[in-house]
């Protein structure tokens, strides 16, 4: 047995290795605010967002790098990195510092410094004359995805100089009702607080959020206001109440002054293109198209994915189930309900529906198109759902080379934004509320049939945050508000 001494100085060490790292997580915090606030430059670690975490939140996050991409990525690497970039002429852009530092452990014996290694790696961002102009947003609606909304908006706002939310539009805007929206704000069972501060101006009718002036308006149809009057221009306009879905009812905003094109938050019918961010964003003609929809949560979650594997492996058909958690849909209590089941209490059943996810290939990934059946389940939790993916593929596969192709497409491409790539064995829902990837793929629980020929994969997401983070992604590429990024 160790003696006593040996023991308290094994404690003592270690404590004081673990406050030194949290050291460095301070000073890395202010490297990222500084590079936020005074040079448009967000750094993400891995797809995680940086700004507005705590020094504990950043050291549990190099972990999750340290063990995805299993190389010894430390925050003394990162925190340098940082100040190198921070004291250099990179213009306004969205680097991941965790790559960057995953390089630099295996580059940095072929540079002077790491400052050499960023001059290096970021020399097409240095002194890049990428220029931005800002983008009105107004939140027509605003329940779950619209105040979710709000938030990401108001939190990813910087110095203004992307997405600007100006205003949300809601049926009634009286004082009680302003203050009301505020505290729901303030406020969420799933999502907890709002980091920030949300102050009525009821004399404006006016929400002030983290310094941002939000107009409140009270409209129930989409031509009735003049948004010009506000002082908003040229705006994008986000529909989140489900109400409008085809291009003549989405078509309405377009009739009101101040706006310029109509993102649609669920599945649209007719000619309005379905569009998954990161799977056929490139296929939009930005110049001619004015109206989008964003598809649904699921048709977020799963389509990265079927993307991955049909160009990996080929894909000849499938299955796809989902288990939803229940949404406003659907009847607390027992009650008429125009859909057959879903008038059925939520909160106590499980509830077989029809979800819109095949219908959906034939608009993201049409060669897909009637290879597919598709169900879901409504469970009685409040957010994160879980879609089963069973496929029949082409070639012969094992377990892990599976798992290695959705690792891959995670770390790598153009897809890290969508994939996450979970290896706990412990992972169960609530581990999923506020992620901000809309794929979370959970490769402990893959299933790879005799033949080698047929694969069953699970994907969780959270089917409000993860898929408003894609609605945020989606409405800076068709503003033309993206900056350059180094992933």
């Amino acid at each position: 047995m160790e003696s006593l001494e040996k023991v308290n100085a094994d404690y003592k060490t270690q404590l004081n290795d673990w406050i030194q790292h949290e050291k460095a997580a301070i000073d890395l915090i202010s490297a990222v605010g500084k590079l936020w606030f005074e040079k448009s430059i967000e750094l993400i670690l891995f797809r995680n967002q940086l700004f507005d975490r705590s020094a504990s939140e950043i050291m549990n996050l190099h972990l999750y790098a340290k063990n995805i991409v299993k190389k010894p990525i430390t925050v003394y690497d990162t925190v340098m990195l940082a100040n190198d970039i921070l004291n250099s002429n990179v213009g306004a852009s969205r680097i991941d510092i965790g790559k960057l530092a995953y390089e630099w452990h295996q580059e940095k014996n072929n540079f002077k410094s790491s400052a050499d290694f960023i001059a290096n790696k970021l020399k097409d961002l240095i002194n890049s004359n990428t220029t931005v102009t800002p983008k009105d947003v107004v939140l027509f609606g605003f329940g779950r995805i619209g105040r979710l909304a709000a938030r990401e908006l108001i939190t990813l706002a910087g110095k203004g100089e992307q997405l600007r939310l100006r205003a949300i539009v809601t049926r009634g805007n009286s004082d009680e009702e302003i203050v009301k929206r505020a505290d729901l704000l303030r406020t969420d069972s799933v999502h907890g607080p709002f980091p920030g501060t949300v102050i009525e101006d009821l004399e404006n009718k006016a929400l002030i959020i983290n310094g941002h002036k939000v107009h409140m308006i009270d409209s129930k149809n989409p031509e009735d206001v003049d948004y010009s009057a506000y002082g908003i221009d040229n705006a994008l306009l986000i529909d989140n109440t489900g109400v409008f879905r085809d291009d003549k009812e989405l078509s309405r905003h377009l009739n009101a002054k101040g706006i310029d094109k109509v993102l649609l938050t669920a599945p649209a019918k007719g000619d309005v293109p379905n569009v998954v961010h990161g799977v056929n964003h490139q296929t939009i003609d930005l110049k001619t198209q004015k109206i989008f929809s964003a598809a649904s949560c699921t048709t977020n979650a799963i389509m990265p994915i079927l993307y991955v594997i049909d160009k990996e492996l080929g894909i000849q058909k499938g299955h796809i189930e989902t288990v939803h958690s229940y949404t406003n849909d659907q009847n607390l209590l027992d009650n008429y309900h125009k859909k057959y089941r879903r008038g059925r209490s939520a909160a106590l059943n499980m509830v077989i529906t029809e979800t819109g996810a095949e219908s959906a290939l034939k608009k993201v990934l049409p060669h897909l198109a009637g290879k597919f059946t598709a169900n879901s389940v409504r469970v009685p939790t409040p957010n994160v759902s879980l879609a089963i993916l069973n496929l029949n593929i082409n070639k012969e596969v094992t377990r892990d080379e599976v798992n290695e192709i959705i690792r891959k497409y995670a770390l790598e491409g153009s897809l890290v934004e969508q994939i996450q790539y979970a290896f706990s064995n412990e992972l169960v829902s609530t581990d999923v509320i506020g992620n901000p990837c809309p794929s979370v793929f959970d490769s402990q629980a893959t299933i790879i049939s005799p033949d080698k020929k047929s694969i069953v994969l699970y994907v969780w997401y959270d089917n409000e945050y993860g898929y408003t983070r894609q609605v945020i992604r989606f409405s800076k590429h068709i503003s033309e508000v993206r900056r350059p990024v180094y992933y």
